[in-house]
């Protein structure tokens, strides 16, 4: 016989730019760590950089996406309540 399922946790709404501010550092510190190599990284692991890069791009990008998605899920969840 299966046991009844377990209520699903609270969700715990946290400050989603923290980690991602924290992740965009990281790559940026990274990028600069490539960068300070210079000439002594091998042209076969330049492609780093270029990693860095991206995720440099992407953590600012999310940074100001995620308020607005939540901002914009709000407004949407207010509206759907009050129809």
């Amino acid at each position: 016989m299966r046991r009844p399922r377990r209520p699903d946790p609270e969700v715990h709404e946290t400050d989603y730019r923290v980690p991602t501010a924290v992740g965009s550092v990281a790559w940026a510190v990274a990028l600069v760590v490539l960068l300070a190599r210079g000439d002594d990284l091998a042209a076969a692991e330049r492609w780093w950089i270029w990693v860095c890069v991206t995720g440099i791009g992407l953590g600012v990008f999310a940074f100001f996406y995620i308020p607005w998605l939540l901002r914009r899920r709000s407004e949407a969840d207010g509206r759907n309540r009050s129809a």
